[in-house]
């Protein structure tokens, strides 16, 4: 019987194990978070095959043991095609199957069929409790001088009782560490995620930092030399060749328009004014380049605050995407940006009067949303959200003041 229990609960488990690894493999894409699905779609079988060997002789609960195969088989079903997707570079269906409800009506059915499978294993052991129960007082009646081993059998039916209830308590503790192990498993895998996540960003700005270092220095010393050298080409021509002076000036504003389009590029990729005028110079520029290139009103209310280089240049990108996403989907009038220090927390916040949407219904894209939360939370804050239909968005970041590592020396 216990064996049969701990087939079930292993079934279950298993599935979830499986869909864990689905989860982790449709976040990352990396293959090394499909193993414990690999693993888990193993024992699955083997699970399945006791469950098989101990209840499939037993048509009542043969009914049951198909019904809970089926259902077993559905949700691995809806795994692999989920995983399939993953590997045919279709992330988004995957993940649209993945929010559908047919998985968890799928899982419903694996653990009420379990349940019932162990109300059927219970119910035969009542069954078989009464029967002795029923023998005893029989022999009680029938023959007198049996007392003796009757009162020997009530001691043993009793003792069953007992080693019963001590199973089930058992039972219940184990699937209460179990439940726990488990809990505790996504908590760890969550942060490993998240982890990743500020690994995959510091990479990021990382990479943006150094093409924009080689930009600087390759690119735009030869667009410089370039200019030096139709400069010099124009002085000797001016008198020989005056009919190319009109070549040369168009020449000379090609490498003035390439010597500006490098600069943009470079100030996107690494944002020069946030590390030489510091993050309230930056953020004004930001805004005022903003309103330049829109007709939208942009309110600043910004005060210098005290925060290490890694979250200054965070709270420059929140803001930075905050604005992209205005500018996209909001259709906003007016747009305040504030930024200052509250009870010993800097607090960021970009504010607008857009269309706005609901924050429940589930969006077409969150992706940028997510990776606010993200940068927010590996620096040790949290990001709130509030919107509503027709009354704009107001995205806060809350963050710890850090006094500057050299702050002293400066």
């Amino acid at each position: 019987m216990l064996r049969a229990q701990n087939s079930i609960q292993n079934l279950a488990d298993s599935v979830v194990i499986a869909e864990t690894g689905q989860r982790g493999y449709l976040v990352t894409g990396r293959k090394e978070y499909r193993a414990p699905y690999d693993d888990a779609i193993k024992k699955v079988g083997v699970s399945m095959a006791h469950l098989q060997q101990y209840f499939g002789p037993k048509p009542e609960a043969a009914a049951i043991l198909s019904k809970l195969q089926t259902a077993t088989e559905t949700k691995l079903s809806e795994l692999a095609l989920t995983i399939q997707l993953i590997d045919q570079g279709k992330p988004d269906a995957a993940k649209d199957i993945m929010m559908s409800d047919i998985g968890k009506e799928q899982m419903d059915i694996v653990r009420k069929s379990g349940n019932e499978l162990l109300e059927y294993q219970a119910r035969t052991i009542t069954q078989n409790r009464n029967g002795i129960y029923e023998s005893l007082l029989l022999s009680r009646i029938g023959v007198a001088g049996l007392t003796v081993l009757g009162l020997l059998a009530l001691f043993m039916y009793l003792r069953q009782i007992f080693l019963f209830t001590q199973q089930q308590i058992e039972l219940q503790r184990m699937l209460k560490a179990e439940r726990d192990r488990l809990e505790a498993e996504v908590l760890e895998r969550t942060a490993q995620l998240t982890q990743l996540a500020q690994h995959l960003q510091t990479a990021r700005e990382d990479e943006r930092n150094r093409l924009a270092r080689n930009l600087h220095d390759d690119l735009g010393s030869l667009l410089t030399s370039a200019k030096l050298d139709a400069a010099r080409i124009k002085s000797r021509l001016a008198a020989t060749a005056p009919e190319a002076l009109d070549l040369l000036a168009h020449l000379v504003s090609t490498l003035n328009s390439g010597i500006a389009l490098g600069r943009r590029i470079i100030e996107d990729l690494r944002p020069s004014a946030l590390s030489n005028l510091g993050l309230v110079s930056a953020l004004e520029i930001l805004a005022r380049e903003f309103a330049d290139s829109t007709e939208v009103q942009v309110h600043t209310n910004l005060a210098p605050v005290e925060l290490n280089a890694a979250a200054e240049l965070m709270v420059y990108r929140l803001v930075q995407e905050a604005i992209t996403n205005i500018t996209k989907y909001a259709k906003a009038k007016q747009v305040w940006i504030e930024l200052g220090t509250h009870n010993g927390e800097v607090e960021v916040s970009v504010r607008d009067d857009g269309v706005g949407f609901s924050t429940s219904a589930k969006p077409l894209s969150a992706y940028g949303l997510v990776g606010m939360r993200f940068r927010v939370e590996a620096e040790g804050g949290v990001l709130s959200l509030a919107s509503a239909p027709g009354q704009g968005t107001l995205i806060r970041a809350k963050l710890p003041a850090a006094v500057l590592k050299d702050a002293t020396a400066a």
